[in-house]
């Protein structure tokens, strides 16, 4: 999801779009390719910015921002700036460049992390502004800070620049806030909410970082973030029907769904007129119970639709419409979903709240709603043709049990990963269901955790109530379990790392290459005193625009050298800065 954004690729050719999910995270919005960039060394090649000069009127109309990635930028950034500073003066839009995300190799990856990262700038600045003008209208005057991926905090406007940075920043903080909570140093955290469940290990109070970076929608990032699995489980999940099965089986998510209760909180008549003119009817449809409504962006984000998409979305309006009387055609489910996808249309429909509310475990919202989708979803048919529940209650009983057994099977997948039988032990297989289900047997089989498993979320007490049985150890859920991520939030830092890297590209040529800067030295000494002097600068000087004034710094170096004829050799040397302290607080 997020806004239409342009690439730019220079020294690429179209073959690398091919790599790392560039191609389909790119889709329909548009690329321009430059001939420039560098050498493994930081030695340029000729920019050409004769397409990018042409394309840059088209651009200004339909793109909401710019991605800006140079072949080897994170040797030499030079192209890249040059390229920022003509899109910045001649047509005003924001830019991302690839060195600013990342110091490491591999150019495609580099171009996808920024590619993301332009495209959320538009979503992160809407909520950015809708914060602070909340703060403003309650007199609250102090630092707005936003949660990284890895649990650090930054400067909302530091988060305006690189939203992607903010990815999985809910469960970190959770970590955080669940480690604090709980004293417990080992444990499995499971922190279900609206969207997702966000799974992750603590050994011995830390918190492990994905060496391989975030993966955001499938596609694998050179984002820093904690170690973490995201399964589509939470209490907004899709509910749906598995077509194919002979008994009725619940399928949850992994698509987000505005629950019908909350929908009608603000469109009642549009919800229940339609709930109950299906209900009326004497035939079931896959599309009872679902509507579609804008999600009130603004009009430019709309650019770039295809026609079939543009006819659709000027039918769909800020009232929920029925989905069995919008839609004519197969082939425009298809259409709504890409809608749907660049976050132009919010589908709702029954959701796992939507059951609670129904059995009275959730109140919040409207109950009327919530069970007349229960009442359309009941009386479906399963593959022997019986109907799928009794009636309202017995079809939200369903769901939420099916959300705590996929619970308990998300947590296992975890851990079997972590043990390393990724691949080769899966939750589907029949001795491990028959162990989580506890079916009797000639052959008995069990399963357990070695060690228990924190339960975050506001909706943890309900759903995991009955996991102890299932994964043989026990749940603990904090008193203040729901806002473990707010607590998390406040007792985070603020932490900001600078990397140099020192090479020698040819005997007695010591090259530092550091951020925005390219030096050469004549001698291994003089070149790492100026990595070590001049990343201190720059990791303290995005600490405090991340957001502290009093930061610590530490200095780490990895040099790697090589005898030759038992002589030493001087290979490379990477030497990194980090800066952690406590953010400003309001005078």
């Amino acid at each position: 999801q997020g806004g239409r954004v342009a690439l730019v690729m220079i020294g690429f050719t179209e073959a690398d779009l091919a790599r790392n999910g560039l191609s389909k995270a790119l889709g329909s919005d548009p690329v321009i390719f430059c001939p420039g960039g560098h050498d493994v060394h930081g030695d340029p090649r000729e920019l050409v910015l004769d397409a990018l000069v042409a394309a840059l009127p088209f651009l200004a109309d339909t793109v909401s921002g710019v991605a800006v990635a140079s072949y080897f930028a994170v040797r030499n950034p030079e192209h890249e700036i040059a390229v920022r500073d003509v899109i910045r003066e001649r047509i005003g839009l924001p830019v991302t460049c690839s060195h600013e995300l990342s110091s490491k190799l591999g150019g495609p990856r580099r171009a996808l992390t920024t590619l993301l990262n332009a495209r959320l700038i538009s979503m992160i600045d809407r909520l950015v502004d809708a914060t602070e003008g909340f703060l403003a209208r309650r007199g609250i005057v102090a630092p707005l800070m936003v949660v990284r991926g890895d649990g650090a905090l930054i400067t909302s406007e530091f988060a305006r620049a690189r939203p992607i940075e903010t990815i999985l920043s809910g469960p970190a903080a959770s970590l955080v806030g669940a480690r604090y909570m709980t004293g417990i140093d080992d444990a499995v955290v499971s922190d279900i909410g609206g969207t997702t469940t966000d799974i992750a290990v603590l050994d011995g109070g830390r918190l492990g970082l994905d060496p391989e970076g975030a993966t955001v929608g499938g596609m694998r990032t050179m984002v820093e973030a904690v170690a973490m699995r995201t399964f589509g489980l939470g209490g907004d999940s899709e509910v749906s029907l598995h077509e194919q099965s002979l008994a009725s089986t619940i399928v949850l998510g992994p698509r987000r769904l505005v629950p019908l209760a909350l929908a009608a909180v603000k469109h009642g008549d549009a919800i229940c007129q339609g709930l109950n003119r299906q209900l009326l009817s004497p035939n079931t449809s896959r599309l009872d119970g679902r509507f579609a409504l804008r999600t009130g962006v603004p009009e430019r984000l709309a650019a770039g639709l295809t026609v079939t998409e543009t006819r659709l979305y000027a039918d769909i309006s800020a009232i929920p419409a029925a989905l069995d009387r919008l839609l004519v055609s197969t082939s425009q489910v298809a259409t709504l979903n890409r809608l749907v996808a660049r976050g132009l249309v919010h589908i709702v429909g029954f959701t796992p709240s939507d059951a609670a509310h129904v059995l009275g475990r959730q109140g919040n919202w409207d109950p009327v709603a919530a069970r007349l989708g229960a009442e359309l979803f009941s009386r479906k048919r399963d593959g022997q043709g019986h109907r799928v529940a009794k009636g309202a209650e017995a079809f939200s009983e369903m769901v939420l049990a099916a959300v705590t057994r996929r619970s308990a099977e998300v947590i296992l997948e975890s851990v079997f990963a972590e043990d390393g039988l990724e691949g080769g032990v899966s939750v589907a297989n029949p001795l491990v269901q028959r162990a989580v289900g506890g079916r009797g047997g000639m052959a008995r089989l069990s399963i357990a955790l070695d060690r228990p498993v924190i339960g975050l979320g506001a909706s943890a007490s309900l759903h995991f109530a009955g996991l102890p049985q299932l994964i043989g150890n026990e749940c603990s859920i904090a008193e203040h379990a729901d806002v473990a991520n707010a607590l998390g939030a406040v007792v985070g830092q603020v932490r900001m790392s600078a990397e140099a890297r020192v090479s020698q590209p040819e005997i007695g040529l010591f090259r530092l290459n550091s951020g925005e800067r390219l030096d050469d030295y004549d001698t291994e000494d003089e070149a790492m005193a100026a990595a070590e002097a001049h990343i201190r600068v720059l990791a303290a000087g995005l600490a405090e625009r991340a957001g502290t004034d009093q930061a610590r710094i530490e200095i780490a170096r990895d040099i790697r050298v090589a005898t030759i004829e038992g002589e030493r050799s001087f290979v490379e040397a990477i030497v990194v800065a980090t800066a952690t302290g406590r953010p400003r607080i309001a005078s």
